[in-house]
């Protein structure tokens, strides 16, 4: 991979690639990704060697969360390249007529979808992040340029190694993919104020990554968000389904965004309800030699089950680990209130069998995904049919949710006319 001498030496060569990449056609472009995908498994032995060299840098400075989050397996550097390959199915967001309109005087307005131009996404210690970014703004015509997180580096040069690899077999311009080689905050401040250059910025990451970007940037900001996600066990829940839907949103992968941080349960139903909660999440865990779920309980839930006190800041804490705040609310409407307190608007989920509870729900919580009787796992650009993504938007302005091809789009007036003058 060359070596860039600076991170804005770097953007000229990204913005300079612009005009091919958004005149390839979408049998070119997955041609591309086809390409980059299979490059992807041929070097798998190269891509695991650079990450084992990234895990063990990091070993004794980051949580065993974080090194899981860090670490590739051949099985999931499979499941990167066969994001890739899913991304080929979609069709391309591109030249899609959003609308049109014929004028009295004879004109007629077409708006019409196109690529951004130059996409930067600063991310943290998630190396198939790099393959996900790269294959969203190429299917969507876009060049990008990733800055990933220290930790993740060896890893991420490898990947992209990898992937203009496989953009120089399919004919395509590896300037369409490019590396930030500079892991310090200067290159992170230099992206966020690379006005001219950078036509979109995605932050990846904890809150101080992405609350930096939103505050300091002057190119466009995308605000992608840190995931405290609440799950209310209302009073007419099922209950085995409620244990089977916390035990997932907790524990399959305590360290990602979508993951459920606090537990709101009814009042009617707590004292049947945490003691499976714990049996669950705390008991089973222990007697499988697995890492227990730290429950941190507010005052009247800790009269029911053994836990850590919680304190107020742990219901505004994206804990990234085995650790749930569970809080005991009397009603759906005491649920909604507290949620519009804490939520970071990205996930939330009610259980229950009533559909008047559900639907307050919906109507209530102003989160980016409102889910009834189902994990907040979900909220993932694949679980959606997106293929991967970007992040999870919990902005209200151009996307919001996970962020996939289409977000990566804007669009352009087209206007038809034969003659007329104003």
């Amino acid at each position: 991979m060359e070596n860039v001498s600076s991170t804005m030496a770097l953007c000229e060569k990204a913005k300079g690639a612009v005009r091919e990449i958004s005149s390839l056609d979408d049998k070119k472009i997955n041609e591309a990704l086809l390409a980059m995908a299979g490059a992807l498994i041929k070097n798998t032995d190269e891509i695991l060697k650079e990450n084992a060299r990234d895990i063990e840098d990091a070993k004794d400075s980051i949580s065993a969360v974080m090194i899981d989050r860090l670490r590739l397996t051949s099985d999931r550097i499979a499941a990167m390249a066969k994001g890739i390959t899913e991304i080929t199915q979609l069709p391309s967001p591109l030249g899609a007529f959003l609308d049109r309109v014929e004028r009295p005087n004879g004109l007629i307005i077409e708006k019409i979808s196109v690529p951004l131009g130059v996409i930067a996404i600063i991310y943290e210690s998630r190396p198939n992040v790099t393959s996900d970014a790269a294959a969203l703004a190429l299917k969507s015509g876009n060049v990008c340029i990733l800055r990933g997180g220290k930790e993740a580096y060896h890893s991420s040069a490898a990947i992209v190694k990898a992937l203009k690899e496989g953009l120089r077999s399919a004919g395509v311009s590896e300037d369409a993919v490019n590396l930030v080689s500079d892991t310090t905050r200067a290159s992170a401040t230099e992206l966020m104020r690379a006005s001219g250059y950078v036509d979109l910025l995605i932050p990846r990451g904890g809150a101080g990554l992405i609350r930096s970007c939103v505050e300091n940037a002057t190119v466009p900001c995308l605000e992608t968000g840190t995931g405290i996600c609440h799950v209310y066990v209302d009073k007419d829940a099922d209950l085995d389904m409620a244990v089977r839907i916390i035990k997932n949103a907790k524990t399959s992968r305590p360290s990602v965004c979508n993951a459920a941080e606090v537990c709101l349960v009814h009042r009617d139903i707590a004292k049947e309800f945490l003691p499976r909660l714990k049996a669950a999440l705390v008991d089973e865990r222990q007697d499988a030699g697995l890492i227990p779920t730290e429950l941190k309980l507010d005052e009247e839930a800790a009269l029911i089950i053994p836990g850590t006190a919680a304190s107020a800041e742990d219901f505004d804490t994206e804990f990234l680990d085995y650790k749930l705040a569970v809080g005991i609310v009397g009603s759906t409407e005491e649920a909604i209130l507290h949620i519009s307190h804490h939520s970071t608007h990205h996930s939330e989920a009610i259980i229950t069998n009533s559909n008047t509870a559900a639907e307050k729900f919906i109507k209530g919580v102003d989160s980016a995904a409102v889910y009834v009787n189902a994990s907040t796992r979900f909220t993932d650009g694949g679980e959606f049919g997106l293929g991967c993504e970007m992040g999870i938007s919990t902005q209200k302005m151009h996307a919001r949710g996970p962020v996939g091809i289409r977000e990566l789009t804007t669009y352009k007036y087209v206007i038809h006319g034969c003659g007329q003058i104003r």
